[in-house]
């Protein structure tokens, strides 16, 4: 078995579905269902019950994503434990952010890596996950946390949060809509989306208008190139009671008075970010900031 066999293995029994894992992946589904299929067949068991709802693990195939994890997670923490000896640090570390990054997500790992490497220096860009894959290739960026999981060997990734998308609506909508467990999002269609243009993360962005239109919501044009989806956007749309915007909760921006957040019925939208870097990276300053902040992800 190759470590992508069995990455491709774990994402099909988390997403509970080929096309959910295949988007993650970065793979088209009948490349992702060949690679299962393979699987399987070199270990002569029936790893998942294929349905109408989806995919679901058998007891073998139960089984095996637990041994998988545990490989992959020994395997990603060898790489980072060895850059911290393969070369030095200093200078500055350059990271790529984008808009509504979790409010302390990186707190601990920047107080670890200033602790460890006080010659580092932080420098932090907000740019879309497009933008930052084009600076990590550049070798203008050093790690940047990015919407999508780019594919291949040039990087190394590391989930850092799973966020459950909520909506902003206004208040007299919620009022109308909302029952005891939140929003459903099918009752969002007379609504417009106030959405973030396809380029800035496309990956993301054909997955979830994906499930929008599936729920079906009319999405309208999409947002011109270069349009950043700022807070004053969503909320001035919003307030307005034609549109509506996805935050996840604990949304770090005031709301106006006319605003309201709400989750949505069954949680049909999660947000991924990964932190990204190039694999072939040496910096020990970099290692113990990716190690911090795996240790902050378990905890």
């Amino acid at each position: 078995m190759e470590l992508r066999e069995l990455r491709a293995f774990v994402a099909v029994v988390e997403e509970g579905g080929l096309s959910a894992a295949a988007r993650r992946l970065h793979l088209s589904q009948p490349a992702l269902s060949q690679t299962i299929s393979g699987l399987e067949r070199q270990l002569g068991v029936r790893l998942l019950v294929r349905g109408h709802a989806g995919v679901r693990a058998t007891e073998a195939g139960t089984a095996l994503a637990g041994e998988a994890r545990a490989v992959l997670a020994q395997h990603d923490r060898a790489l980072r434990v060895m850059a911290e000896y393969a070369g030095p640090g200093g200078g500055a570390l350059r990271i790529g952010i984008p808009l509504e990054l979790p409010s302390g997500l990186l707190d601990a790992a920047l107080a670890e890596l200033a602790e460890a490497h006080p010659e580092t220096r932080v420098q932090a860009r907000h740019l879309s996950s497009a933008e930052q894959l084009t600076a990590l290739r550049a070798g203008e960026l050093d790690v940047g946390f990015l919407r999508e999981r780019p594919s291949g060997p040039e990087f190394d990734a590391l989930l850092v949060v799973r966020e459950k998308l909520g909506v902003l609506i206004a208040a007299d909508q919620a009022a109308e809509l909302a029952g005891p467990d939140g929003i459903p999002l099918d009752a969002l269609g007379t609504l417009r989306w106030v959405g973030f243009p396809r380029a800035g993360s496309p990956a993301w962005f054909d997955e979830l208008t994906a499930i929008l239109r599936g729920h079906g919501l009319d999405l309208g044009p999409e947002a011109p190139d270069g349009q950043a989806l700022i807070a004053d956007v969503k909320l001035a749309a919003v307030a307005s009671g034609q549109a509506f915007a996805l935050a996840p909760p604990g949304w770090p921006q005031p709301l106006p008075g006319r605003v309201t957040w709400s989750p949505l019925i069954g949680h049909p939208l999660v947000r991924r970010t990964w932190a990204v870097w190039p694999s072939d990276s040496r910096r020990r300053d970099l290692g113990r900031f990716i190690t911090a902040l795996d240790r902050a992800v378990r905890e």
